[in-house]
Order: structure tokens, then sequence, then C-alpha cells
């Protein structure tokens, strides 16, 4: 009995720890599409990515081996805006923000498909906007301080972080909320962050903005043309060896918070190319240590 009872102790515990809960009570713009199902890519009993999400998540992971230190990070994991890196890019950055005290949120945002969303330009966007205005809300059941809630994007998932830095007031759903969506930081890892067709990752344009999209549109999702002196801070990374999300992405989106006096700060590293997570080899593999420093030095930590 014993024996049982701390094993029921530290299964409640885990879930307690890592809980899922549905971001919206209604989804804004929802189209209903009875064969529209999410597909799960999993290997060794856990999930790897995921595809077709039409139902937003956020799980919840509160730190267990150090106090809290009341500052809170929104994941968006990549995958070109046509599937999520849901553990390379979600759960695993999660528990690494966990050991530096962070309480980590990782969102599962909806990708962006006319058969589910009135409007796909925006649907990632509502779900962004949401997540932060959610956590936000609920910063006392956490003990967060409203004034630390940061946003944090790998790849697509960085240009939906920086669209968020940049969009953050856009009235794109109904909400009768007084709560900013604006996330007071964000970690920027080899993001995509322009839609203009010379530096853009193709893949996730097509995605998000159709195959023919407007300049009206591309200059809309650029998100280096959009920065304003309310802009977040913002830590960028990334490997000047990347060639499927080209250097330029981060390089333009620093010169623009320089210029508009955002602090900011970004690490150019020779070798890594895409999709290092949390740094995997060569020089990028320090990243990590980089971003703790930058976290202290602005008092997130």
């Amino acid at each position: 009995m014993i024996s049982l009872a701390i094993v029921l102790f530290i299964t409640t515990k885990f879930q307690a720890q890592n809980q899922i809960i549905p971001l919206w009570k209604t989804i804004p713009d929802e189209i209903k599409a009875v064969d529209y199902k999410e597909k799960e890519n999993s290997a060794d009993g856990k999930v790897q990515s995921t595809s077709q999400v039409s139902i937003p998540t956020l799980s919840i992971f509160l730190p267990k081996e150090i106090k809290p230190n009341q500052t809170a990070v929104i994941i968006l994991p990549g995958g070109g805006y046509t599937h999520l890196a849901i553990d390379k890019e979600g759960t695993k950055v999660a528990l690494w923000l966990n050991s530096l005290g962070i309480t980590a949120f990782v969102l599962k945002y909806r990708l962006p498909n006319d058969l589910i969303m009135k409007n796909k330009n925006i649907g990632p966007l509502q779900d962004a906007q949401e997540a932060v205005r959610y956590v936000r809300s609920n910063a006392a059941k956490w003990n967060l301080d409203v004034s630390k809630i940061g946003i944090m994007g790998f790849s697509a998932g960085g240009h939906l972080a920086s669209t968020l830095s940049t969009h953050y007031n856009d009235k794109i759903y109904n909400s009768d909320s007084k709560i900013s969506a604006r996330p007071d930081f964000s970690l920027l890892i080899y993001p995509v962050i322009s839609m203009q067709n010379d530096i853009t990752h193709k893949g996730s344009q097509i995605s998000l903005l159709g195959n023919n999209p407007s300049q009206e549109l591309l200059d809309s999702f650029s998100n280096e043309k959009k920065v304003t002196a309310q802009t977040p801070p913002a830590f960028l990374v990334h490997a000047t060896d990347d060639n499927a999300v080209l250097p330029e992405n981060s390089i333009n989106y620093y010169l623009a918070l320089k210029k508009n006096g955002i602090a900011a700060e970004l690490h150019l590293y020779e070798n890594g190319g895409h999709g290092f997570g949390l740094g995997v080899k060569d020089t990028s593999k320090f990243w990590t240590k980089q971003c703790e420093d930058w976290l202290k030095a602005k008092n997130f930590l």
C-alpha cells in the first residue's frame, strides 16, 4: 500500500506539473471540418511533432527542482506553419526554462488552413495573443509577475513570436479583455522574420499567406518593417550557414530594433545550420548559456 501511495503521489504531482488546458472557450472564426483531424508523429512513445492542429492548447510546465522566479515564457515551436516540432522546440525547451526557475507554457497553435479558419493569415496570431492574455490574467495562480511574461519562437514559431511582438495591438478577434497581449521580451531562435521574397522561408510564406500574396500582405507580415519604439526587447540566435531560413531575417530585425532604440542582442554563429534546438553541434551549442546571461542582465532571472 505504501509503494502504491508513493506512485499515486508522484503521478499526481507529475500531472499537476504538466497540465494541458484548452486555449479558447470558443475558437474565433472557426470553420468546422469533421474530417480534419490532428496528426501526431511519435517515436519511443513520445510525440515528436504534430500537424493539422485545429484545437489550440497550452501545456503548463512549472519548475520543480528550483524556486520559481516569477518569469514566464510562452514557447512557439517551429515547423514551417505546416507542423509543430513539439518535442525538440517545445517540451525540451520548457524543461530547460524550468531549470532556470522560469514557468514555461508550450502553445500548440493552430496551423493556417482555409478548411478550419475564415482567415488563415491571422489564425496563429489570434492564438498567440490569447495565450499572452491568458497567462497574464492568471498570473496570480502561478505566482508570476505580469511584467515578466515573454514569448519564445523557433523558426516559423519565431515568425509568430515576432508577429506577436509587432502586432500585439491588432484587433483580430472579439474580446472584452482589457489585458495586454504585448510580450515583455522575445527570444527568437533561427526565426523566420520576413515575408519578402528575397529572404523569406518560402514554405512558411505559402502556408501562412497563400501562393500569390499581395505586396501589402507581404509587408504586413514582414516584421522587420513593423518594429516601433514599443516593440519588446529581443534576444536573437542564428547560424551563418542556415540555408533554410537565411540569417538576414534575424539581422534585419536586429537592425530595426536598434534603429528604434529597443534593447536587443544578436548571436550570429558561424556554424549550426537550421533547427538546432537547444544546441547540438558547432558554435550554436552555446546559445542557451548566452540566453541565460541576457535574461539575467534584463532582470528576468
